[in-house]
């Protein structure tokens, strides 16, 4: 088969190695224009592009995907598929196109988490599973058709870092293990209606994730440790939770969750001043691990309190 791969960011090089690696056929490889980044305000490549170029791979990078020197230039590679990895939404005259159809790998378990930041939201809401998913994509985005997807157990250990890296890993396998099942026609893809009627579950009851904003990653010092525990592990490393020291923006990385009743008013700051630093919930202490004061660098909490007076 040809193949037309689409993405931009690391999680999406994995599945297009995989490929490379098991020799399938890459028409071409879409990713993002290159944009200007950094003090220098120098052209940053997407890391798809590092990689497709790297291994002398076609690359197109549309400003537009509707742009019709783009689309013909599409269907004159004359691919049998196309494989979507962390990339923008795609209009119909493009994922239409190619006779075996058009699949997504998307960070979730489907039909729940559909949206932006499925891995983000799994940890913030305290799951202890979650997973990828591959589909055939339709009109409304994440809701297409179910071709296979692959679990992996979220712990009190992760965060939305490391169950991305073990996504990636997962993703790519059920990438090569979907196209090969298009190759053969061996393919089931079942609607996303069945497997929620399947789980007796219904549309109101579905779980979204969508896009995080900096304003959403504040803490909120009036909830439960559990809570607030998931919510900064949900968001490290990024976008990254943040509360306020001294009128400062303090953003915590890595904290750990002591349940105990106290009488301490919420967000109140407890320190020795050289061993730890906590903030007090409704129901305990969140200790602080990682974390990074405004304008200076990351570091763990006893290099910081070696140099911050609190």
């Amino acid at each position: 088969m040809r193949i037309v791969f689409m993405g931009t960011p690391d999680f999406a090089v994995a599945s297009l190695d995989i490929l490379v690696q098991n020799n399938y056929d890459i028409a071409a490889v879409v990713t993002v224009p290159d944009k200007p980044a950094g003090r220098g305000q120098q052209l940053s490549e997407s890391a798809v592009k590092k990689y497709a170029v790297e291994k002398g791979l076609k690359v197109l990078q549309p400003e537009k995907l509707r742009n019709p020197e783009f689309t013909s230039e599409l269907q004159s590679l004359n691919a049998d598929l196309f494989i979507v990895v962390a990339f923008r939404m795609l209009p119909e005259i493009v994922w239409s196109m190619p006779p075996k159809g058009t699949f997504n790998l998307h960070g979730s378990l489907l039909p729940q988490y559909r949206g932006a930041a499925p891995i983000n939201w799994a940890v913030i809401n305290g799951e202890k599973e979650t997973g990828v998913t591959t589909f055939f994509l339709k009109h409304e985005i994440d809701t297409g058709n179910i071709i296979f997807n692959a679990k992996t157990p979220i712990t009190d250990e992760d965060n939305a870092g490391s169950v991305h890296d073990r996504l990636m890993g997962i993703g790519a396998e059920l990438v090569l293990k979907t196209v090969k099942a298009i190759e053969s026609n061996a393919a089931n893809p079942i609607s996303q209606e069945q497997v929620i009627s399947d789980l007796g579950l219904q549309q109101a009851n579905l779980l979204h994730a969508p896009k995080i904003f900096k304003d959403d990653c504040k803490i909120n010092w009036n909830q439960s440790t559990e809570k607030i525990f998931n919510f900064i592990r949900g968001l490290s490393p990024y976008p990254t939770a943040f509360t306020e020291l001294n009128g400062l923006s303090l953003k915590l990385f890595k904290v750990d969750k002591e349940l105990v009743q106290h009488n301490d008013t919420p967000e109140k700051v407890i320190s020795d001043g050289k061993k730890f630093l906590k903030f007090a919930t409704t129901d305990g202490y969140i200790n602080v691990l990682e974390l990074q004061l405004q304008g200076k660098k990351r570091m763990g909490v006893e290099e910081f309190l070696r140099g911050y007076r609190i």
